[in-house]
């Protein structure tokens, strides 16, 4: 008989839809030693954020069909591994969406009034109601960081109460910001305007410490600030300082960059102006039965023969070709992954073109890989090969598929991808070599040759003696290591592109001196 394991605390909605079709065997707290004894035994696993189903625990489940995780991320499952085994890894992305932005507005609602505080000075016998006036959330301004959908769900309540809603996201087309009456904003604008702010961003190496004193210091001082979507996107040690020093009125935190919140902190002296909830964004009744409904449903539909909906990896691929599109996978996602990065503006439409031998090949999982790096920067581990068509046309953005055949581009093909965006058009080119390397073949139709590598940096300038010289010095005198060097041009002495594949990410002022060198037109940091 088909068995499935649960082990962390799932809700017994979901342990019944799975009685339907297997033996439900429910293992609460097991080790890693003792889940890698017995996973073999099961078809499939049914976890939350306890059970860390790591590489090591995929090697011993040689039966293993699916891995469900009743929540939003997949952090502690190693997706990678799974998807080399053939292990279907579904969550449920939706399920405490309405939990979340209830949260967020709860919290808006008690900083505004300060609720919690009223509460304590009340059941110590205090009546100081001059002390505790509020103000109201009608009319004034909320700026919503990331309008996926949680943040969606929270615009759409501030503008029934009366809330002036602007947004930034990147991804998000003027149009569609239209219809959720919302106007985009840039970060700076959104964090010197608005009156409340709350941030619904993914962690990424790009919104780590995205909230940091430089920021919060172009805020009113009558703002307040929540975040609900993962820690670390606050410098909280920015945030304590402006709130002691009254750079800002107010925080509200059910997120933080360590869990639980370790007790040195320096929020946890600050007496007044902040609240904090231990991450109770998910903590509801509701969501707690429709995480665990949705994905019983999905590992039943799994254990049926039928499609998962919201598989993280690539469902629906046999391990054959799997195998043999592995690296042009690889291929697509870094290409798109770098030309979000190069770009820097709205991109409204993209065109993949497989070019040579790439048009013989499945295009849905390359156009679709495409999408998933061109997505990551802004969305992180939220975007996947499942959910990348839908968050690209969710946000406006036109795709657009062209085969080639005939294309005598490249032994082996090519596959291009060019990005429009409101600043203007660029183009990327790759390959898979014969070994599987990949190479980047040419950028804005620029010749280079280029392996890929985990920081990069991208320059358009002046074909002109010296260029080259004064960048490596400049990278040295920082301390950066340039481990590769590609030039392309077209014409002497015209246009040229530069890349540089270097040890370390480029900081923030180095990039101003960079782009201060004569001759340099652009310059932009890569993270792969």
């Amino acid at each position: 008989m088909t068995k499935v394991l649960v082990s962390d605390s799932i809700d017994q909605a979901g342990i019944d839809i799975l009685s339907q079709v297997a033996q439900v065997d429910k293992k609460i707290g097991l080790s890693p030693n003792q889940l890698k004894e017995i996973i073999g035994g099961y078809e499939a696993l049914m976890i939350r954020s306890g059970t860390q189903v790591t590489s090591e625990v995929i090697d011993f489940a040689e039966n293993l069909r699916i891995i469900g995780r009743a929540g939003v991320g997949v952090d502690n499952v190693d997706v990678a591994a799974a998807t080399r085994r053939g292990v279907i890894v579904v969550n449920s992305p939706g399920g405490n969406t309405i939990a979340a932005a209830e949260h967020a507005i709860a919290l808006l609602l008690s900083l505004s009034r300060h609720i919690p505080q009223a509460h304590a000075s009340t059941i110590s016998g205090g009546w100081d109601r001059k002390k505790f006036v509020g103000n109201e959330l009608y009319k004034k301004i909320l700026g919503v960081v990331g309008l996926g959908k949680i943040g969606s769900h929270v615009a759409k309540v501030a503008n029934a109460m009366g809330m002036e809603v602007i947004a930034f996201d990147p991804f998000v087309s003027a149009e569609r910001a239209l219809q959720m009456q919302v106007k985009l904003s840039s970060v700076e604008e959104l964090f010197k305007q608005a009156d409340y702010i709350s941030l619904h961003l993914p962690r990424t190496p790009e919104t780590e410490n995205l909230v940091d004193m430089k920021l919060l210091s172009t805020m009113k001082r009558n703002a307040r600030l929540v975040n609900c979507a993962r820690g670390g996107i606050i410098d909280e040690s920015a945030l304590a300082q402006a709130l002691k020093s009254g750079v800002i009125a107010g925080a509200a935190l059910d997120v933080y960059a360590q869990e639980p919140l370790n007790g040195e902190s320096p929020l946890l002296n600050l007496k007044n102006g902040l609240i904090l909830t231990p991450h109770l964004g998910a903590s509801t009744e509701e969501a707690q039965q429709n995480v665990a409904i949705d994905v019983a449903e999905q590992i039943r539909d799994v254990l049926l023969g039928l499609p998962a909906r919201s598989a993280v990896n690539i469902p629906g691929l046999s391990a054959e070709i799997m195998d043999s599109l592995k690296p042009h996978l690889q291929l697509a996602e870094t290409l798109g992954l770098l030309s979000h990065q190069v770009t820097g503006g709205q991109i409204k439409k993209i065109e993949v073109r497989l070019q040579g031998e790439f048009a013989q090949y499945p295009s849905q999982p390359l156009v679709v890989a495409t999408l998933k790096g061109l997505l990551s920067s802004a969305l992180g581990d939220r975007i996947n090969y499942v959910n990348a068509s839908l968050e690209a046309q969710g946000r406006g953005i036109i795709v657009e598929e062209i085969k080639d055949e005939a294309s005598p581009d490249l032994s082996g093909g090519s596959l291009q991808l060019i990005t429009f965006a409101d600043n203007g058009s660029h183009s990327f080119t790759g390959t898979v070599l014969v070994d599987g390397d990949l190479r980047i073949s040419s950028i804005d139709e620029f010749p280079v040759n280029v392996s890929p590598s985990r920081y990069m940096l991208f320059t358009r300038h002046r074909d002109m003696p010296g260029i080259i010289g004064k960048l490596g010095s400049l990278l040295g005198a920082n301390n950066v290591n340039i481990a590769a060097m590609q030039v392309g041009r077209r014409i002497v002495r015209g246009e040229a592109v530069m890349v540089l594949s270097i040890d370390d990410p480029i900081p923030p002022e180095l990039l101003t001196s960079i782009l201060a060198v004569k001759g340099i037109n652009q310059a932009h940091p890569i993270t792969l």
